[in-house]
């Protein structure tokens, strides 16, 4: 499986604390079955992202794990990038400097007070600049839940929807498990990652995730949303598109490629 949302580095926002939490991390998510991890700190009002320092312990983090026992996985820089003026302004300047690999796709996370009116120019904004923005976690926002229809309109213009693997288990309430599965019913999941934060309450794995995909809509689906789009997110190519009311157990799991 490919993680492409996860805290997993030290000390730069409110995931990992220590490079042993991290390195405890980064062997969990390799146990339970992740290849390829993006470490996406927080760039935000609260947390400044700084490059140099995310690629300096990302770095240190991959030299470690390779020297300890158990399977090894890939490292990726990324950001979980606040949707704040300042921030879209930097990025508009700056296209590659919060995008997943340095490459065309943005994680993008929402104030949980305000959705900007103009979300749908902003994001056209981003597009034309060369970045294609994720939305993280929109069932776990509750603006976002009273706002479908603007997500479906979003991603008919381009943007992307990630879903947090744990809402589908219902660890972060029936309201998030509830919206989760209306999302990928409308076919506007693309993604399924851990947002992992540390690794008892927001463990860094996706397989349990991906087990009750494949148990309810078949291991085509579980596959793209786990594996195929977040590696394509990796090496900027096409995402594949889910479809609209995907049948229990269907092999016909994607529409179009975008």
């Amino acid at each position: 499986m490919v993680d492409i949302h996860s805290h997993v580095l030290w000390g730069v926002d409110d995931g990992a604390k220590t490079l042993d939490d991290s390195l405890a991390m980064v062997a969990m998510a390799a146990a339970a079955g992740t290849t390829d991890l993006v470490a996406s700190p927080h760039a935000s009002p609260q947390y400044k992202y700084d490059p140099a320092l995310v690629r300096e312990r990302l770095d240190a983090i991959q030299a470690a794990s390779h020297t300890q026992p158990g399977p090894k996985i890939r490292l990726h820089i990324g950001c979980d990038f606040h949707l704040s003026y300042d921030n879209i302004q930097d990025a508009l300047a700056n296209p590659r400097k919060y995008t997943i690999n340095g490459g065309r796709y943005l994680l993008v996370e929402f104030s949980e007070l305000l959705i900007f009116r103009n979300t749908g120019e902003i994001f056209s904004r981003m597009l034309e600049a060369g970045m294609a923005p994720i939305v993280t976690h929109p069932e776990r926002n509750q603006l976002l839940c009273q706002r479908i229809d603007e997500l479906a309109a979003w991603c008919e213009a381009g943007a992307f929807l990630q879903v947090t693997g744990q809402s589908f288990l219902g660890r972060f309430g029936r309201r998030a498990a509830e919206f989760a599965h209306t999302l990928v019913d409308r076919g506007l999941v693309h993604f399924v990652a851990s947002d992992g934060h540390d690794l008892v309450h927001r463990p860094p794995r996706l397989d349990e995730a991906f087990a009750w995909l494949e148990r309810r809509y078949g291991r085509g689906l579980a596959e793209l949303l786990c594996v195929e789009n977040p590696r394509a997110a990796l090496t900027g190519d096409p995402i594949a598109l889910p479809v609209a009311n995907p049948p229990l157990l269907s092999r016909k799991w994607y529409q179009i490629w975008r």
